[in-house]
């Protein structure tokens, strides 16, 4: 089984990640979802959480060589770059929401030094925003950001258009359509959910995805 597969499934069978196209889940944008993912719940699965850290330490040793220092989004990221940072041997350390308050008012934690080459450490991402702003926080303080690893995606539009438009690479051990794939194997869903799932994808806002197609329509799972 390749990598985003066994992701894939690791993510399913800790539940991680739910998918219930028939009851989808509300975000707080009010968009309905059948999908919801909780990769913090990987750090709970000790055998989960070693693939997941040796795969982020693989990919990075493949496709960031250059790497010299990992940074972890806050919060979800941190853990998942101090452990990989361990297994790498390479500092560490991590990019708040928004400077603090008080004391010296940081929000990048841990020594970053001007023209340092750094991976940004992310569990999830959907549109891109929240790590595009950590990415715009490394740039600001000098260093060179050499892209993004990451442990899902799910591929929305919106959220590639914005990574290539800032310039940023994102390599994640897995994927939605992955994750679809092996649901269904795994009888998570049915087949013929995995067209109303690509159809949220393409279109989160447009809840047209939640109406199953008729019976002897024809319709095609895959």
């Amino acid at each position: 089984m390749d990598l985003k597969s066994a992701i894939a499934r690791d993510l399913l069978s800790i539940q991680a990640v739910f998918l219930r196209p028939d009851e989808p889940f509300t975000w707080a944008s009010g968009i309905k979802s059948p999908i919801y993912c909780d990769n913090r719940l990987t750090l709970t699965a000790p055998e989960v959480r070693t693939r997941v850290e040796e795969g982020l330490k693989e990919i990075i040793t493949r496709e960031y060589p250059d790497a010299e220092v990992l940074m972890g989004t806050s919060t979800a990221g941190i853990a998942h770059a101090a452990i990989t940072a361990h297994l790498m041997n390479l500092p560490m350390g991590y990019v708040r929401s928004a400077g603090k308050d008080h004391g010296r008012g940081n929000r990048i934690e841990g020594k970053l030094l001007p023209g340092q080459k750094v991976v940004v450490v992310e569990d999830l991402i959907s549109t891109g925003g929240s790590v595009l702003e950590v990415v715009d926080a490394l740039r600001e303080c000098g260093a060179e950001v050499l892209g993004i690893a990451s442990i899902f995606t799910y591929g929305m539009q919106k959220g590639l258009d914005r990574l290539k438009e800032a310039n940023v690479k994102n390599v994640s051990l897995s994927d939605f359509d992955t994750l679809c794939l092996v649901a269904a194997e795994m009888g998570y869903i049915s087949p013929e959910d995995i067209q109303r799932l690509k159809r949220f994808r393409s279109n989160p806002s447009d809840e047209s995805w939640m109406a199953r197609a008729p019976e002897g329509s024809g319709a095609c799972g895959i």
